[in-house]
């Protein structure tokens, strides 16, 4: 096991993790920027440092760095969290030649999936079902007509190289798709460097279906469910549940033994999540992260597994530490992404925390590195917290989310906890009959 692990993240998903390095006796090492000097992550880390000023490429996206941290800390591990480097293949490479563990794949299968195109393939090599779409990247107008034309419109245009949303355009006609091209490779030229895109079937009414794996880079591999993150906001998710409501033991069974089947095939290590459209019936791969999700919290609350925990352990080198049989999904979980935002027109709110009471009682769960007093930067993610409730049934889950978000008060800035409140009460996400379109039009957006 690892004598001391940095922290290559920040927020609430930095506290998690440091949580989880003291259940297993593992000293920490928080880094910051000079912006967050005062976080939580910081007050409670074994050791921290400072790696730069405020801006995100001068210090948590900052290499040479995280990797003097280490060296100056005698740090024999680093766990990425989620987004920053998370997901940077050469970043895993260079803490291999400097003789520390990434906590995550192998850098060869970050490089694999990072690509869209190249992932997509690799998900149809291994038997995974994936969207109708252009066979690699797109060149021309010309070719871009070609293949939407066969598939028939609308159809989505996304970035090879993207994430989150951007570098994702829908052309709903021949006229729309010169523009949605030239947009997409602008977006994704800016976000990522990188201008090549593809063209997918945009599907009129899918849920967004993932399912969480994990391997021990030894063939052994399990799937522990799936999480519903159907509801989104400009391919942004906000709201996740698990089990989705749109699926049966039997569907689940099979899509889960589909993945973790691919899993083990490539020997996958560590986390991952495989994420699908699903429409129909019928589910199609989209892309696969090869990292903790924001929502890993409602598998760990339905399956009663430490993800964090097990990401530990197998990169230090143990086997899985459970089989498939025995993983068991039992009640239900939502979980809410508590923003530093306007509820109403998502403009980020930072500042002061005046006043900071979170939720409890049973089933109830917050995860947040914030406190009363402590000044949210306005340089990262607008992420807070995350409120997570858990009960025997859908409907239970339901009641509970809705006495929690009662309870949450957080003053001095303004939150999207309003927007959930709202949310619990639509007659559609009491149903469970909402798809990845729902959430834009029930905010009126175009």
């Amino acid at each position: 096991m690892f004598d001391k692990i940095l922290i290559a993240n920040r927020g609430e998903i930095a506290l998690r993790i440091q949580r989880a390095c003291r259940e297993l006796g593992i000293a920490t090492v928080a880094v910051h920027s000079t912006a967050d000097a005062d976080a939580m992550h910081v007050r409670l880390a074994d050791e921290s440092v400072c790696i730069g000023p405020p801006a995100a490429r001068d210090s948590y996206l900052n290499i040479p760095a995280l990797v003097t941290a280490c060296e100056i800390t005698g740090a024999d591990a680093v766990h990425p969290g989620y987004g920053f480097l998370s997901e940077n293949a050469r970043f895993a490479e260079i803490l291999e030649e400097h003789k520390i563990t990434f906590i995550g794949p192998t850098s060869e299968h970050i490089r694999i999936m990072g690509d869209k195109i190249e992932a997509k393939e690799t998900a149809k090599r291994l038997g995974i079902p994936v969207v109708p779409g252009s066979a690699g990247a797109i060149t021309s107008e010309t070719e871009a007509m070609k293949v939407a034309k066969e598939m028939g419109f609308p159809v989505l245009i996304k970035a090879a190289a993207g994430g989150g949303g951007r570098g994702m355009k829908v052309a709903t006609s021949a006229a729309d798709l010169g523009v949605a091209l030239s947009t997409a490779r602008s977006e994704a030229k800016a976000a990522f460097n990188d201008d090549a895109v593809y063209i997918e079937k945009y599907l009129l009414k899918p849920r967004h279906i993932e399912i969480q794996v994990f391997g021990d880079g030894k063939g052994n591999a399990v799937h522990l469910g799936e999480r519903d993150c159907s509801l989104q906001r400009r391919h942004q998710k906000v709201l996740e549940e698990s089990p989705s409501p749109a699926l049966n033991a039997a569907q689940r069974a099979k899509i889960g033994e589909t993945v973790a089947e691919a899993m083990r095939k490539i020997s996958y290590r560590g986390a991952g999540t495989v994420e699908f459209l699903y429409e129909d019936g019928e589910f199609y791969f989209i892309e696969m992260n090869t990292r903790l999700q924001v929502e890993h919290p409602v598998t760990e609350m339905v399956t009663g597994i430490d993800l964090v925990l097990e990401q530990i352990r197998i990169a230090a080198g143990s086997p899985l530490s459970f089989t498939q049989d025995e993983i068991e999904i039992k009640g239900h979980a939502i979980e809410c992404r508590i923003c530093a935002e306007n509820p109403k027109t998502f403009q980020p709110s930072p500042g002061q925390i005046t006043y900071w009471h979170p939720p409890g009682g049973l089933g109830v769960r917050v995860d947040s590195g914030v406190y009363q007093g402590y000044r949210i930067p306005p340089f990262y993610d607008s992420l807070i917290g995350k409120l997570i409730v858990t009960g025997k049934t859908r409907n239970d889950c339901l009641m509970r989310l809705r006495r929690a978000l009662s309870e949450f008060v957080i003053d001095g800035i303004e939150t999207t906890i309003p927007l959930f409140q709202d949310l619990v009460k639509q007659p559609d996400i009491v149903d469970g009959v909402y798809d990845i379109h729902w959430l834009e039009k029930h905010l009126g957006m175009k």
